[in-house]
């Protein structure tokens, strides 16, 4: 692959920021402009302005090329102040690359990536956080092959998103919190065409969850806003997940979509399942794939591997 340029904390690359390159990036360019970064730990926070467009970053490994932030709630930031890399450029696609946030559960609303963009897509990355860890605040958006790590709401937004054969971690809260919630869909009026979907993905806890007394309830998500709309497709459910499934935020479940089908694993028993939970057919999860809900054959780089349809 040819970069248009190269990152490196060594000074062996073009740039030792991540910032300064996409300083030096064309504005608004119809083409992909390519930025390799290095191996290390870049402890800075990089914002991809809107007319930085069709920007590549690929790193040289999940575990080896690291974008590091610490801004929280906890210490004096807004949520949407505290994203340790924020995409606000069209086109922007990522692999090969860990985002994180070090916080900590204690210090509340920290998010780790935010995103308010179209057609962008992650491969081969994690996102690694506690609470809010990846913001899809907004666009439409594609994650493949990802990890996210977190506690409370750490998929959360009212972005057009799928997230397809991720990997999903829930990580040990607070030791006064017994609770924890997966998804936090914000999608406030009915005729919006936005859903967090996750699709053959795998939801498990970590070892420190499973060592928590008293037992830490987890569930897939919660209403954050009145039409909040999430489905979990085709996926493995670790025996964690509360046999209930879903949570109420504010007592009002009657414009809610949340709703799973054909998953598997000790945690997708839906016998249990609280009553306002959508029962889904084939059909109802058709609008939900990448060709259909994210219309991904039109955009998603070829480089990454995608499922069009259901699995």
């Amino acid at each position: 692959m040819i970069f248009d340029a190269i990152v490196a904390l060594d000074g062996s690359g073009s740039f030792v920021s991540i910032s300064e390159a996409l300083q030096a990036a064309p504005n608004n360019s119809d083409r992909r402009y390519t930025i390799q970064i290095k191996e290390g730990i870049y402890n800075e926070y990089v914002f991809v302005h809107k007319n930085k467009t069709n920007i590549n970053f690929i790193g040289e490994g999940m575990d080896r090329t690291i974008i590091s932030g610490c801004k929280s709630n906890g210490t004096g930031f807004k949520t949407n102040e505290t994203a340790t890399v924020d995409i606000h450029g069209h086109g922007f696609v990522a692999q090969d690359i860990t985002i994180q946030n070090t916080a900590g559960a204690s210090m509340h609303q920290a998010v780790a990536m935010s995103i308010s963009a179209d057609n962008v897509a992650f491969y081969r990355c994690k996102f690694d956080g506690y609470q809010d860890t990846l913001y899809v605040k907004k666009g439409v958006q594609f994650f493949r092959d990802c990890e996210v790590y977190g506690t409370v709401d750490f998929i959360f937004g009212n972005a057009k998103v799928i997230l397809q054969n991720c990997s999903i971690y829930v990580r040990k809260p607070e030791d006064n919190q017994n609770e924890v919630t997966i998804i936090a869909q914000g999608r406030k009026r009915k005729h919006e065409d936005t859903a967090i979907v996750l699709q053959g993905c795998t939801i498990n806890v970590t070892q420190e969850v499973r060592e928590q007394e008293p037992k830490v309830r987890v569930f897939l998500g919660r209403p954050w806003k009145n039409h909040s709309r999430a489905i979990v497709i085709s996926s493995y459910l670790d025996d964690y997940i509360d046999p209930e499934g879903w949570v109420e935020w504010n007592g009002n479940t009657e414009d809610i979509y949340f709703g799973e089908y054909n998953n598997r694993g000790p945690g997708a028993n839906m016998d249990r399942r609280v009553k306002w939970e959508k029962i889904l057919s084939e059909y109802d999860v058709t609008n939900f794939t990448v060709r259909n809900f994210l219309h991904g054959n039109e955009w998603i780089p070829y480089e990454i591997p995608i499922a069009l349809d259901l699995l």
